[in-house]
C-alpha cells in the first residue's frame, strides 16, 4: 500500500513537473486599422510625399511592408468603408458613392463586419473617426460590432457651411445648406456640434486621444481599433500646434500632425507592451481630391484621383507593421485591396469568415513572405452605380468604356475652393501597369489576347454582380439597409 502511495505520488509529481514545461498560450493579436480619408499615394514621404516629414509613417515602412500596388475598394467614401469592413466588393452589398446625412440606405446589419467577427473571438472593439456607414440608429458602429464609438457619422463637408468657413445663408445655390449642423457622435449620441473650422481642427487630436485611451484601457485583452481620420478629406483644418510647421503650406502642416497622430498610436502600443503582437495597417479609402488644388494631396504621377477608377482614384498607400512576423523593410507590388483585410485578420485572429460569401482572400501568406505568394490574381474597378469600368490581372489592366472624372482640363481651385471636375468619354484601352502606371498608353491592339483574357474574367463578374454600363443584373447581389 505504502508503495502504491509513493508510486502515485511520484506520478504526480512528475505530471505536475511536465505542465510547468507546457508553455502558456500565446495572447491573441490586437489589430489596428488606420484609415485615412482621400490621402493619395503619393502623400506619404516613404511613398515620395513632401517636402513636409512623415516619420512615423517611415518608421512603420521600415519595420513593416510597403504595398505598391494596393487598392481600395472603390474611389469613394462609403463604398470603400464598405469594402474594407466587410470584406465585399461595395456594389455586392448596395452600397455606392457617399452616403449623404439624408441617405435613404446603409449598411445592412446583416453584413458581419471585422468588429463583429473578433468580437466573437472575444475581442473588445473601438473605433474613433469617421464612419459613413449610415448616420443613425440603428446603423451606428455600435449597432454594427464596435463596443465604443468618437466620430462624424460622414464626411466633415456634410455641414451647412460655404468652403471659406461662413454658413450658407439661405439664398445660397448649394444643397449642402439643407445639411444639418456636423454632430460630433460619442457612443449613439451626440456630444457635441462642429460649428467652425476651428472645432475641425481639433477632430485629428479628439481621435487620437481616444484611440490611445482605448488602447491602454484594454491592455490586458484583445483588441481592435478602427481609427478613421476625417483628414485630408477637404475642409482641412489644423491643430494651432502644428499650423507653420512643415514649411508647405496647411496641406503639409495637416500631414505632419496625421503623421504624429499615427507616431502617438504607435508610441502607446510600445509603452504598453503591445507592439509585438499587434498588427498595424495604414491606408486609404481612395485617392485625393485633386481639383482641391493645394489643398489636396498627389498621386505620384497616377493618372486622375478620387471618384475615378484609374490609378490615381483607387490604388492607395499601405503599410502593414507586425513585428516578427511581417519581414521589416519589405516591399510588395502584388496586388491586395482593401477587402482582404477581414479574411487575413480572421486567418490571423483565428475567426471566423462572415456566413455570406464575401470577395476579400487572406494575404497571410503575402504578409510572412513566402516565396511565390500572389494570393490575389485580379481585381475589378467597379464605380458608381454597379458600373464595372475596369479590370486588372497581372500587371494589364483593361478599361471599359465609360463616362469618366477629370481633374486634366481644368485648373485646380486653390486655399479650400476647388476648381470643376467634368465628366469625359473614357475609351476602352489596355495599360501595362508594370510599364506605363499612369495609364498613357493603349496597348489592345498589340494584345489581343489579353484583352479577350481579360474581357471574359470581367463576363464572370457580370453575371454575378452586374454591370450598369452594359445593362447586365447580377445574381448575386444583396440589399442595403433601409433608413426610415
Amino acid at each position: 500500500m505504502i508503495k502504491k502511495i509513493m508510486a502515485f505520488s511520484l506520478l504526480a509529481i512528475a505530471a505536475a513537473a511536465i505542465c510547468s514545461f507546457i508553455p502558456p498560450k500565446a495572447p491573441k493579436p490586437n489589430v489596428v486599422i488606420i484609415f485615412m480619408d482621400d490621402m493619395g499615394y503619393g502623400d506619404p514621404v516613404c511613398f515620395g510625399g513632401g517636402p513636409y516629414k512623415t516619420p512615423n509613417l517611415d518608421r512603420m515602412a521600415a519595420n513593416g511592408m510597403r504595398f505598391t500596388s494596393f487598392y481600395a475598394a472603390q474611389a469613394v467614401c462609403s463604398a470603400s468603408r464598405a469594402g474594407l469592413l466587410t470584406g465585399c466588393y461595395p456594389n455586392r452589398i448596395g452600397i455606392a458613392g457617399a452616403l449623404s446625412p439624408t441617405s435613404k440606405i446603409a449598411l445592412n446589419n446583416e453584413e458581419e463586419t471585422i468588429a463583429e467577427i473578433l468580437k466573437a473571438q472575444g475581442y473588445v472593439t473601438g473605433m474613433a473617426g469617421k464612419w459613413h456607414l449610415g448616420a443613425k440608429r440603428p446603423f451606428l458602429p455600435q449597432q454594427n460590432g464596435f463596443d465604443s464609438y468618437l466620430g462624424l457619422p460622414y464626411s466633415n463637408d456634410m455641414w451647412p457651411v460655404h468652403y471659406d468657413g461662413v454658413p450658407y445663408a439661405d439664398t445660397a445655390k448649394n444643397n449642402r445648406k439643407n445639411y444639418p449642423p456636423l454632430p460630433l457622435i460619442d457612443g449613439s449620441d451626440t456630444k457635441r456640434i462642429i460649428r467652425t473650422l476651428e472645432d475641425q481642427a481639433e477632430l485629428t487630436g479628439l481621435y487620437t486621444e481616444r484611440a490611445c485611451s482605448f488602447i491602454r484601457e484594454n491592455k490586458n485583452k484583445p483588441f481592435f481599433l478602427y481609427l478613421a481620420h476625417s483628414m485630408p478629406h477637404v475642409p482641412i483644418a489644423v491643430a494651432k500646434k502644428f499650423r507653420g510647421t512643415s514649411g508647405a503650406g496647411l496641406f503639409g502642416d495637416l500631414m505632419q500632425e496625421l503623421d504624429a497622430s499615427i507616431g502617438q498610436v504607435l508610441k502607446t502600443l510600445e509603452e504598453n507592451g503591445l507592439s509585438k503582437n499587434t498588427l498595424v495597417i495604414f491606408t486609404s479609402d481612395n485617392g485625393p481630391w485633386l481639383n482641391f488644388g493645394n489643398h489636396a494631396g498627389n498621386t505620384a504621377g497616377l493618372r486622375e484621383g478620387k471618384g475615378t477608377s484609374y490609378e490615381g482614384g483607387q490604388r492607395v498607400p499601405c503599410i502593414m507593421q507586425w513585428p516578427g512576423h511581417i519581414p521589416a523593410g519589405t516591399v510588395t507590388s502584388k496586388v491586395a485591396s482593401t477587402i482582404d483585410v477581414l479574411p487575413t485578420v480572421a486567418a490571423i485572429c483565428g475567426a471566423n469568415l462572415p456566413k455570406k460569401k464575401i470577395d476579400g482572400i487572406s494575404i497571410l501568406s503575402l504578409l510572412k513572405g513566402e516565396k511565390d505568394a500572389n494570393p490575389r490574381d485580379h481585381f475589378v474597378y467597379y464605380y458608381g452605380h454597379n458600373q464595372l469600368e475596369a479590370i486588372r490581372k497581372g500587371n494589364y489592366k483593361l478599361v471599359f468604356p465609360h463616362k469618366a472624372r477629370t481633374y486634366k482640363q481644368n485648373l485646380p481651385g486653390y486655399d479650400g475652393f476647388p476648381g470643376a471636375q467634368p465628366n469625359i468619354e473614357a475609351p476602352m484601352a489596355l495599360f501595362d501597369l508594370r510599364l506605363d502606371p499612369g495609364e498613357t498608353l493603349d496597348v489592345q491592339a498589340k494584345f489581343p489576347e489579353v484583352v479577350k483574357d481579360l474581357q471574359a474574367l470581367a463576363d464572370t463578374y457580370r453575371k454575378t454582380l452586374g454591370d450598369a454600363l452594359t445593362d447586365t443584373k447580377g445574381t448575386e447581389n444583396r440589399e442595403p439597409g433601409s433608413v426610415n
